[in-house]
């Protein structure tokens, strides 16, 4: 079993990226909001409640085979992150993209609380601060798309 939560926590080996794999675990999260965009809001949300409950379980599976508490190539909290910011938004490609940039931003700097998150045991702590940072990314590319449109309304 740790096998299988390690090659999901790393999303199919993704996390192995030598370069910002946690950029890379982004990247992979915006082909799947497109994909799924157009579902209902309980499918969506279906849809990150699976991610994220699956990656709590893979990210202590990952984390105690890393022996590390939040090891770097566990990716799975940025894909759910990513998809929280995007979440519910409508984005066209240049919204996602832009929420891709917001979320990458939140995610290294962590403002309060997400920081704090990273101190809750094993895969929830993997998790929650990126989740949290995905609710201030969604929060701000809302109101970017929302100065959009009133910039493209004028």
């Amino acid at each position: 079993m740790r096998r299988l939560g390690v090659i999901l926590a790393t999303v199919g080996g993704a996390g192995y990226f030598p370069i910002a794999p946690g950029t890379v675990g982004s990247a992979i999260a915006l082909p799947i909001y497109l994909l799924t965009s157009s579902w209902s809001v309980g499918a969506q949300a279906t849809l990150l409640a699976v991610i994220t409950l699956v990656g709590v379980w893979a990210s202590t599976e990952a984390a105690r085979h890393f022996n590390r508490e939040d090891p770097g190539h566990v990716v799975i909290d940025e894909v759910a992150g990513q998809l929280v910011t995007l979440f519910m938004t409508g984005a066209a490609i240049p919204g996602a993209i832009a929420g891709f940039f917001i979320f990458r931003i939140l995610d290294i700097i962590k403002p309060w609380p997400a920081a704090r998150f990273e101190r809750f045991p094993g895969g929830v702590g993997i998790m929650a601060d990126d989740l949290m940072a995905g609710v201030y990314g969604n929060l701000a590319l809302r109101a970017l798309l929302y100065l959009a449109s009133l910039a493209g309304a004028g």
